[in-house]
């Protein structure tokens, strides 16, 4: 099968709906085997509620970017600026459209544009058992640097490894 290229460009108000929709699938298919279901629920209505997805959209600190393929949203990406560098705070891809190059697209606008912010230094948190993941960021150029469990609430956490690659 003849796929086009993934299709890279900044989110558009319009496709919020679309990305909170397929952040529920791919978390779904991913995270059952690392959190529960109470906490997946719990993070995909606190992070991936339109509202604040919208709100992120006007924020110049902040940019989501939407990978579409055969004109359907594939993936997306979320990041923002911190005191440390940007922070890759959201990567995700369609199960069924995964190594494709989708993510490796979404990676590469996110470092672009954190060069346009004179940033140095790109990095995320990944679940420590997200093994897949970690293997597609160590491909990108990302090296763990530490990990660490961060409380979220509610009796919520993440145990996470901290990425980074320097740009």
């Amino acid at each position: 099968m003849n796929e086009a290229p993934p299709s890279v460009q900044r989110l558009m108000t319009a496709d919020v709906d679309a990305v909170s929709a397929l952040a529920r699938i791919v978390w779904q298919a991913t995270y059952p085997a690392l959190i529960s279901q109470a906490q997946i629920d719990a993070m995909l209505a606190d992070r991936y509620a339109p509202q604040r997805i919208r709100e992120q959209l006007d924020d110049p600190r902040q940019a989501w970017w939407g990978a579409k393929q055969d004109h359907t949203l594939a993936g997306f990406a979320h990041a923002l600026l911190d005191e440390s560098g940007c922070k890759l705070d959201k990567l995700y891809v369609h199960p069924d459209r995964q190594r494709r190059g989708i993510g490796a697209a979404l990676e590469k606008t996110v470092a672009d544009w954190a060069r346009r912010q004179q940033v140095r230094r790109l990095w995320l948190q990944v679940n420590r058992g997200n093994t897949p993941a970690i293997a597609a960021y160590e491909k990108y150029g990302f090296r763990i640097v530490e990990s660490r469990v961060f409380g979220l609430g509610g009796g919520f956490v993440m145990d996470d490894h901290v990425m980074e690659r320097m740009l």
